[in-house]
């Protein structure tokens, strides 16, 4: 039972346009029917939260707010039969974190329909080292996989520094595909090499291939992290009968293609939707990330902070200067 008065917690306050970040401490709610208050012991650090923690109303609409899309943590009082006070749990995506305050706190209210118990086998820490780039990137293999296979050829990553990409490397290494690591950082091509890639691709270069309706095809497929020309150029790039899959749009919202890639190489483009993935996927996913799908490379590679560090990381990775995962601490 929990004895506090208030929770810290990292807050984004509007003033006139500007948008400030402190950490406060913040008064405990009554829950509602089927949700859970959650000791939160790690969260970790995505693009969304970046985003909302600079004011992005497309992101989050109203202010003041606590980010963080991601949480593990211990439940510590629940109104819904599915969890029990001691439970651990994992709550990402949704709505956490965007415009209902998130993991970014030492407490968490959420649905119990968000929650998904932590594999036994998996760490806290593990889990948010994985957290919803994991489950994301988790999501893309299994869609991927279902119809491209290791020996059909080799699969490009795009933003393969970031979250999403290079857990993607990681587990497309673990069942054997050759992969190709798209990214704009010439400084970074050893560490994508050691997450798995077996060859690596400057952005530059990838974004200036010929402006053509298709172009020679060299992957059996692809995951997408950034939309734009990039994801363009790797459909033009794709086998016949091969699998794109998208999901997230920070070089751009917008596609200028044919439709000959679908239709005289019956490309299949999927979109990921992580935010809103039915739960059935979101365990398979999970089980298969705790255990065949485990990097250890992963989990060593990511950078452990406090919440007094969050704005500094937030600043980061607005500028694209972090690469791999931050994990936060909650455990003050």
């Amino acid at each position: 039972m929990n004895t506090q008065s208030t929770y810290k917690a990292f807050r984004i306050e509007e003033n006139d346009g500007n948008y400030t970040s402190s950490i406060k401490e913040m008064p405990f709610t009554d829950l509602s029917e089927g949700e859970l208050l959650i000791k939160v012991h790690y969260s970790s650090l995505n693009y969304k939260d970046a985003l909302s923690a600079s004011g992005n109303k497309g992101v989050t609409r109203n202010y003041p707010h606590t980010p963080g899309i991601d949480a593990v943590g211990t439940v510590v009082s629940s109104k819904s039969s599915k969890f029990k006070v001691s439970d651990n749990v994992i709550v990402t995506s949704y709505d956490l974190g965007m415009n209902t305050d998130g993991g970014f706190a030492q407490y968490v209210k959420a649905p119990a329909d968000w929650a998904v118990k932590l594999p036994e086998n998996l760490s806290m820490k593990e889990a948010m080292t994985i957290g919803t780039a994991g489950l994301t990137a988790g999501m893309s293999v299994l869609k991927l996989s279902e119809i491209v296979k290791p020996e059909d050829g080799p699969i490009v990553v795009s933003g393969s520094t970031g979250g999403v990409g290079s857990v993607s490397l990681s587990i497309l290494k673990k069942l054997g595909y050759k992969t190709v690591a798209i990214t704009g950082k010439e400084t970074e091509i050893e560490f994508l090499k050691n997450l798995g890639a077996d060859e690596v691709i400057m952005r530059e270069d990838f974004e200036n291939m010929a402006k053509k309706p298709l172009l020679k095809p060299i992957y059996a497929g692809g995951i997408d992290t950034v939309g734009g020309v990039i994801l363009e150029n790797i459909i033009k790039s794709t086998f016949p009968m091969g699998v794109v899959t998208c999901c997230g749009n920070v070089a751009s919202p917008k596609l200028d293609l044919t439709v000959f890639p679908f239709i005289l190489r019956g490309v299949t483009l999927i979109g990921i939707d992580s935010q809103n993935y039915p739960m059935g996927y979101r365990e398979k996913a999970w089980e298969k990330l705790s255990n065949e799908w485990m990097n250890d490379q992963l989990i060593e590679t990511s950078t452990e902070i406090s919440l007094n560090e969050l704005k500094e990381k937030i600043d980061l990775m607005l500028k694209g200067k972090l690469k791999g995962r931050t994990v936060v601490k909650l455990d003050l």
